[in-house]
């Protein structure tokens, strides 16, 4: 059979194809219009913040809030490691032919192996060729360029002071251009220089929500890892290690178990400011874990990988690693994100998200706070907006007095305006207007709640119930059943019916 060209994958391949085969599953829950595909955890939850979203034309993905789309090809060479056909060092153009070949039922001759000499054409990383700014926790001038990076990644001004030895602004100028990035040294474990010998690197974030990420040039990635302690405890005496694939990750951490909100006690704090934190960049080597592992020799190991199939794939490999090493199985424990979470960083920006909605407990006015309340589900549950703008009369009567007039108002005027629809004796222009009067005190009741609870209406329309009492429809204080009411408040008067720890974390 003649060889098959990336023209031909892409004509005889789907994507929704490739994303399975990569270890996704179609979420029916979103509809066949625009399918999308999520991964699923060891029982069988969702992981959140890993779904891709087929494109209308059905040839790409994208996933979102980033709008970048892969189609076949591109798909596969941008996330290897979700394929079983890839291994470390493999060319991307073999992946894909790999890939799609078998997923094409089209056999392809296996190739000899060739031991070449690599070509060496990167020089080794120096550190004096970068131009270096530096976290002076005294000199506030020195802190605001560090803004850009951290604060779309929730990292608070009091995590950057505990990391803040550990992080550097670096400058590169190649011919007539300048690059900058956020960056974290990477050293060798056990090294008795502790020299630098590369640089996991990070970029600010461009408007479509992608920003730069990698590695420095000429870093020795197979060896080198970012190593911090806020205490600045040196890894062959700590006593807990915590590895992330990523800084931002090991930080995010910290910054939940070391912070205010935090449930952990005094002690177990201590513990967190004199651990190690260290960043494998990516996807990790042998050469890293095993120099973990040797140098911190009586330390036990917090694994904190991505949720997804790669982080599992680390955590099985350094579980090996470790059992080699003789240590014992109970000091390599699995830190796990909460609800699902992809990373500790997506779940640090969604607890700064619940922390911030208006509806949050604490954001919510002292006025308003038994109305807000009502609605929720548990202590620290964020009611929708949907349910706190349609109360049921004993919800109103929390109310501050002045908005339970507003409410009165429109219920008057809606009572008197289903009256009227059923008279004979009034003019239809008549019934429009009184219609048009409840809609607009139904807008002003509405806009008055979201005033004062600095929230938006999230709503399409009001969904309403009917009551039959003997032939008549019953109406009452709470309920709008005889009415729909849209988002923009007018209200329509017909009649519609509707129905109403395996050690899992550090102590967490």
């Amino acid at each position: 059979m003649a060889e098959l060209t990336y023209d031909d994958f892409k004509n005889k391949l789907s994507i929704q194809d490739v994303l399975i085969d990569a270890g996704y599953t179609l979420n029916r829950r979103d509809g066949l219009r625009y399918p999308s595909y999520v991964r699923l955890d060891s029982e069988g939850r969702r992981i959140r913040g890993d779904k891709f979203i087929v494109t209308a034309n059905g040839l790409c993905c994208f996933q979102p809030p980033t709008r970048k789309n892969y189609n076949v090809i591109s798909f596969i060479k941008e996330h290897p490691e979700m394929f079983s056909d890839y291994t470390a060092g493999m060319d991307k153009d073999r992946l894909v032919n790999l890939v799609c070949n078998r997923l094409l039922n089209n056999p392809i001759e296996e190739r000899e192996k060739k031991i070449i000499n690599p070509q060496r054409d990167l020089p080794p990383f120096k550190i004096d060729d970068y131009k270096l700014h530096r976290f002076d926790g005294n000199d506030r001038e020195t802190q605001k360029p560090f803004y850009p990076y951290f604060q779309p990644r929730g990292i608070n001004l009091s995590t950057q002071y505990a990391f803040h030895h550990h992080f550097v602004l670096a400058e590169r100028t190649v011919g007539d251009q300048t690059y900058k990035n956020l960056s974290f040294p990477m050293t060798i474990p056990g090294s008795s220089d502790g020299k630098i010998v590369g640089l996991e690197e990070r970029g600010r974030r461009k408007q479509d929500g992608t920003s730069y990420k990698g590695m420095a040039r000429g870093s020795n990635a197979s060896e080198g890892l970012w190593i911090a302690s806020p205490m600045g405890t040196k890894l062959q005496d700590a006593k807990r290690v915590f590895i992330f694939e990523s800084a931002y990750d090991a930080m995010a951490f910290y910054q939940m178990l070391a912070g205010k909100d935090s449930n952990l006690t005094t002690q177990e704090k201590k513990e967190l400011v004199g651990g190690i934190y260290a960043s494998t960049g990516g996807n990790p080597s042998a050469k890293q874990f095993e120099g973990l592992l040797r140098t911190a020799k009586d330390a036990t190991f917090h694994m904190g990988f991505d949720m997804d199939d790669a982080g599992m794939k680390f955590a099985d490999m350094f579980r090996d690693l470790a059992e080699k090493a003789n240590v014992p199985s109970n000091r390599v424990v699995r830190e796990e994100t909460n609800d699902g979470y992809k990373d500790f960083n997506e779940e640090l920006l969604a607890m700064i998200e619940r922390k911030n909605h208006p509806l949050a407990k604490g954001n919510v006015p002292e006025e308003y706070k038994a109305y807000v309340d009502s609605f929720r589900k548990g202590t620290d549950n964020i009611p929708s907006t949907k349910d706190v703008l349609h109360p049921n009369s004993e919800q109103i009567d929390l109310l501050p007095k002045s908005v339970q007039k507003l409410y009165a108002r429109y219920e008057a005027l809606y009572e008197d305006a289903y009256e009227m629809r059923s008279s004979r004796l009034v003019a239809p222009c008549d019934k429009e207007e009184a219609i048009n009067q409840a809609s607009e005190a139904w807008k002003t009741f509405k806009e008055s709640l979201c005033k004062a609870l600095d929230i938006k209406e999230d709503t399409a329309a009001l969904d309403v119930e009917s009551e039959d009492v003997g032939n008549d429809k019953k109406i009452q204080h709470d309920v709008d059943y005889t009415t729909s009411v849209d988002e923009q408040g007018n209200v329509a008067m017909e009649v519609e019916t509707s129905d109403q720890e395996e050690r899992r974390h550090y102590h967490r």
